[in-house]
């Protein structure tokens, strides 16, 4: 039979001043630093209200995590631990061991936790969660700024009990503390109180934006001075940007200069992903030459772009060190060859990503790109799901890529030749073409994996492929 383990000496200690709440004031400018975490679980768990801020108001590091701990929709620990903020807020002087500056509410901290519940304090000084000289005696100074971290993602009209709590003790305190949100994901609320929320948060301190809903273009040109005070934005996706058919074009080219001129502020921009923003044809360089740096990742998506559109794009400085490029959805059918072929020359030392699903791209196109792709010594991943091709371009295709030997992910649609004249899928016909598929790869001497898919495309986990296993080919050579 096992015997349980005792508990330590200080665990005992720690369940007495839960249970005496008299002596925690006292108590805790004595208390071992490494029982901190472990009691404060303990109180916040239990609700120990007057333990709670007590010991908010001694805390022995810069950042209390509490967003790992917060229990929705139990607001009581966190209103408790903000009273107690207050105090040290109004403190002129306060003890010297409490070192907190950073109050993190993002669902982030767990690992800070689960250390301290085993007691040790490895690789957790960079995040201000090392633990501090135990001084009790007093400064003189303050506080403030205080910085509060928090994801925000406002995805009903109005906002749920916590935020609203939260906000509004914020708002009364704006001058000592900072509220730093650095991922700002948008759904469904109204612009206006939109709005009302980002007047709280020091939108320099965002780094990723994604506005997950349908706006219309003068929703995205009133919301866009907020997008130039985020000077620090390293990402930003915007989806389903409208045009207002009951609006002249003269203000709807107003408001896309509004829209695009705030990115002459964003100097950190990395990745930019533009879905369904039927704004840009025809005006895609009025955008592109706002760019303040190099991108890493550009997604134009789902829109009508003209040949023009795509020149630009080729002869913008700022596109030379792209990782990944995705047009997918972009009509080019109609386009010069040689416009893709110029496209590609501009990042093809660097191009880890290229997703040209469902472009309509011709034969001849493919064909004008075979050379400059098989250039494309970094590449990856490579789309050409939803365009129609042949079995004799699919072989000249796989013989330019054979040498690509980071291309690990290939997604081709099915050959032309697998559909009957009416467009059904023929899966005897099918089958075949896929074992000729796989002798040709086997005859370029590399092995590598390749999925085709029926058309229209399926490819994410929100699609199925049709079969989905017959289709993958993945031909290793014997030795």
């Amino acid at each position: 039979m096992s015997i349980p383990t005792p508990p330590r000496l200080l665990d005992l200690a720690g369940m007495h001043l839960l249970r005496e709440d008299a002596l925690v004031g006292s108590a805790l400018e004595f208390l071992p630093t490494e029982l901190f975490p472990p009691l404060f679980m303990d109180a916040f768990h239990g609700r120990h209200i007057k333990t709670l801020k007590a010991m908010v108001q001694a805390w022995p590091f810069v950042c209390l995590p509490l967003g790992g701990l917060i229990d929705l929709p139990h607001v009581g620990p966190l209103q408790a631990v903000l009273e107690a903020l207050d105090v040290l807020l109004a403190q002129k002087a306060h003890s010297r061991r409490c070192k907190l500056r950073v109050l993190d509410l993002r669902n982030t901290g767990q690992n800070f936790w689960r250390m301290w519940s085993g007691a040790s304090t490895c690789g957790f000084s960079s995040l201000g969660m090392a633990p501090v000289a135990e001084q009790s005696s007093r400064t003189h100074q303050p506080l403030a700024p205080l910085k509060v971290y928090i994801e925000l993602c406002l995805k009903k009209r109005t906002l749920d009990n916590f935020l609203t709590y939260l906000l509004r003790w914020m708002e009364q305190r704006k001058a000592s503390i900072h509220l730093c949100c650095k991922k700002l994901t948008i759904f469904a609320m109204p612009v206006e109180n939109i709005m009302k929320v980002l007047n709280m948060v020091q939108l320099d301190c965002v780094q990723e934006l994604q506005v997950n809903w349908i706006w219309d273009l003068s929703t995205l040109a009133k919301f866009a001075p907020l997008l130039g005070q985020m000077s620090n934005m390293q990402r930003l996706h915007l989806s389903r940007i409208h045009m207002s058919a009951l609006e002249q074009q003269e203000q709807q080219e107003e408001q896309v200069v509004q829209f695009t001129s705030q990115f002459l502020k964003l100097h950190h921009l990395q990745d930019l992903y533009l879905d369904s923003p039927s704004f840009l044809e025809g005006c895609l360089d009025q955008m592109l030459r706002f760019l303040r740096t190099p991108l890493d990742h550009l997604a134009i998506t789902n829109c009508q772009l003209t040949e023009s559109d795509l020149t630009h794009l080729s002869q913008c400085p700022n596109i030379h060190q792209l990782k990944g490029l995705d047009l997918s959805g972009v009509t080019m059918t109609d386009f010069s060859p040689e416009i893709l072929h110029i496209l590609l020359e501009q990042v093809a030392a660097t191009l880890q990503e290229l997703n040209l699903e469902q472009c309509g791209i011709t034969e001849s196109q493919l064909e004008s790109i075979l050379p400059v792709l098989s250039c494309c010594s970094q590449l990856r991943t490579f789309s050409l799901c939803g365009n129609v091709l042949s079995m004799a371009i699919m072989e000249k295709l796989l013989s330019h890529t054979t040498g690509l030997i980071n291309l690990s992910d290939e997604f081709y649609p099915a050959p032309q030749e697998s559909y009957s004249p009416h467009g059904a899928l023929h899966l005897g016909r099918m089958a075949q073409l896929r074992d000729k598929l796989i002798k040709i790869i086997q005859d370029l001497g590399r092995p590598r994996a390749i999925w085709l898919s029926s058309s229209p495309c399926p490819r994410w986990s929100n699609k199925t492929f049709y079969p989905e296993d017959p289709f993958l080919c993945h031909c290793y050579l014997s030795a």
